[in-house]
């Protein structure tokens, strides 16, 4: 997995790719966690994702809780295989998705 992550006014975008599972998860919390402060709008980006475990569906939901305290979540450009789980877990009910 790799990542990238820009902030501009309040909106934190981080561009994900690769596998978001149990060995990269951890890591990538760790690199979000200090940006979310005074984080008003998170926007991930899922575009290069191809795989999502379980342990980067808690992520996202950590973030997703967080943010609903301080701003919002979106989580953007998801591949039709990610969708899919998203579906199936009924994390598309949770998450704001937007293509």
């Amino acid at each position: 997995m790799t990542y990238r992550i820009s902030k501009d006014d309040g909106i934190l975008t981080v561009h994900v790719s690769g596998h978001l599972d149990i060995n990269s998860s951890p890591e990538l919390d760790q690199a979000i966690e200090p940006e979310l402060e005074g984080t008003t709008v998170l926007i991930v980006d899922l575009a290069n994702v191809d795989y999502v475990s379980s342990m980067g569906l808690r992520l996202l939901l950590s973030w997703q809780k967080r943010m609903f305290k301080q701003g919002s979540m979106r989580v953007v450009n998801v591949s039709d295989e990610v969708k899919e789980l998203f579906d199936q877990t009924g994390f598309s009910e949770i998450l704001d998705i937007s293509q």
